[in-house]
């Protein structure tokens, strides 16, 4: 079904119904509505390549993620990337995922630069001092950055607040009668995990307490799970655990099941970052910081990614999502 035919039905020129189709603002706005019926009653799809061509656009948003370590093994991350997608995709715009292996000599994101493959990149799991962001903003390509970094101009960028989520379990934990707080976190660099480290290690140092009972170890929960055990058979092992992820929270839970102090008048209080994943074998509600739901944040990044490809500048694209602590059945003074 092509354009004339269209044209000929409403008696418009085929350069009117063509401008009302792609979304010209010198349409009158009861003429696009005539043409977007038509074209939905006949089942017409424009021709995109041709499309894209003209108007300098490719709908297709790129999402760097880093290789080492693997986030498509994180359920909240695979979850957030959906929503991305979805909401991307009733915009008509295509998620691609890059994956970005640091090691290499060559970045397949900046294949997609070059080759002006995509409109916009998001780029995951950012470090203090990211060269992908450094790179992409020396070639003034348009980016949202997810996480902060330190660049030398304004970015966009869309983070959650990672030190108030640690920092504000801990204190809770203090204020119950905590003094002996474990901490799971995993062994990288970026951002948001040395983040969440901090927000535990300074509400710590805050009223004297020690920190012996940090740990560093990969996102698993295998990880999680031996941590647990062993930091479980000190000789003064801690009264409250906080794992910086919920693949280290199903672990530790896992093993304070085990060993009967998840519940009970003997349990230790867990608190995990994102809760428990759905297809965790523990059944406890366990207190939790949670970052929202996964369809807001889509939504969210959806609409700034969008305003980026728009031309918005980049200092109005700069949100910080605060945490909320959880209590459920983990969360109590010591024994």
């Amino acid at each position: 079904m092509s354009l004339k035919a269209i044209a000929k039905q409403l008696g418009l020129s085929v350069t009117t119904v063509s401008r009302a189709l792609n979304g010209y603002d010198d349409v009158a706005q009861e003429t696009r509505a005539r043409v977007e019926a038509e074209a939905q009653r006949r089942g017409y799809r424009p021709n995109t390549f041709a499309r894209r061509l003209k108007m300098g656009k490719i709908d297709a948003v790129g999402l760097v993620f880093p290789v080492h370590p693997v986030p498509l093994s994180n359920s909240v991350f695979i979850d957030m990337v959906g929503e991305i997608s979805r909401e991307l995709a009733r915009h008509e715009v295509d998620l691609l995922l890059i994956a970005d292996d640091d090691l290499a000599d060559k970045h397949g994101y900046m294949r997609m630069v070059q080759g002006r493959r995509v409109d916009a990149l998001i780029v995951a799991h950012t470090l203090d001092n990211d060269p992908r962001l450094q790179q992409l903003q020396a070639t003034g390509f348009p980016f949202l950055a997810l996480g902060r970094s330190q660049l030398a101009q304004p970015y966009a960028w869309f983070d959650f607040d990672n030190y108030a989520g640690t920092y504000r379990a801990t204190q809770q934990l203090i204020a119950l009668g905590h003094q002996r707080i474990a901490f799971l976190g995993e062994n990288n660099t970026q951002a948001f995990i040395a983040q969440r480290r901090n927000g535990y290690l300074e509400a710590l140092a805050q009223h004297q307490l020690s920190h012996e009972y940090c740990r560093d170890m990969p996102p698993s929960r295998r990880a999680g799970y031996q941590a647990t055990l062993e930091l479980m058979a000190l000789p003064q092992p801690p009264t409250a655990i906080i794992t910086d992820c919920n693949s280290h929270g199903d672990g530790a839970a896992m093993a304070l099941q085990q060993l009967g102090k998840l519940t009970g008048e003997q349990a230790v209080s867990l608190v995990v970052y994102d809760g428990l994943p759905d297809d965790s074998i523990v059944t406890t509600e366990v207190a939790a910081v949670l970052q929202s739901s996964r369809a807001g944040v889509g939504k969210q990044i959806t609409d700034m990614v969008l305003r980026l490809i728009a031309g918005e500048p980049v200092e109005q694209l700069q949100v910080l999502w605060q945490p909320d602590l959880t209590s459920g059945e983990t969360l109590r003074a010591p024994v």
